[in-house]
């Protein structure tokens, strides 16, 4: 059942927990953006439009269109029909949408095909799949913390 040989799962009698769709992403190698690990806080889901400045810790996944600022310590998720126009400060960035804006981050950034990205980009590490578009800079090494204007309190406001 579920892409796997029926006769284990019929023998093991317990439920794998994995259903097909699961199964076809972990093939496509985009693991990272849809692992259970990351528990999503908040979810800014397609058709949305958000203008305004968000902060909160955790992992936050954007599926909509975004204007103004983003600052979090956690991670932020931007799926593939996403279109941010923000300055971004995250810990961890992946995204196989579009980013508008200088991008911060203190752990790593994965873009993934089809992703654009418009603006500078700061961070210890970055990887980028073939088909992304990159268009700006990119400064690697540790990113001080004294040019974050995150703060700890977790806070979303709109405008």
């Amino acid at each position: 059942m579920f892409g796997r040989n029926s006769d284990t799962d019929s023998n093991s009698g317990t439920s794998t927990g994995y259903s097909s769709s699961e199964s076809k992403r972990g093939q496509s190698g985009h693991d990272g953006v849809f692992n259970q690990s990351h528990d999503v806080s908040a979810f800014v889901g397609e058709g949305v439009e958000f203008k305004g400045v968000i902060n909160y810790q955790g992992t936050v996944r954007i599926d909509g269109q975004l204007e103004g600022e983003i600052h979090t310590s956690g991670v932020l998720i931007v799926g593939q029909g996403a279109v941010i126009d923000a300055k971004v400060e995250a810990g961890t960035i992946i995204c196989q949408g579009k980013i508008i804006g200088d991008i911060i981050a203190r752990e790593k950034i994965q873009l993934m095909s089809p992703a654009v990205v418009d603006g500078s980009v700061t961070t210890p590490s970055l990887s980028m799949e073939e088909g992304v578009l990159f268009n700006g800079t990119c400064e690697m090494g540790p990113v001080s913390t004294k040019s974050s204007s995150y703060s700890s309190s977790d806070s979303l406001k709109a405008v």
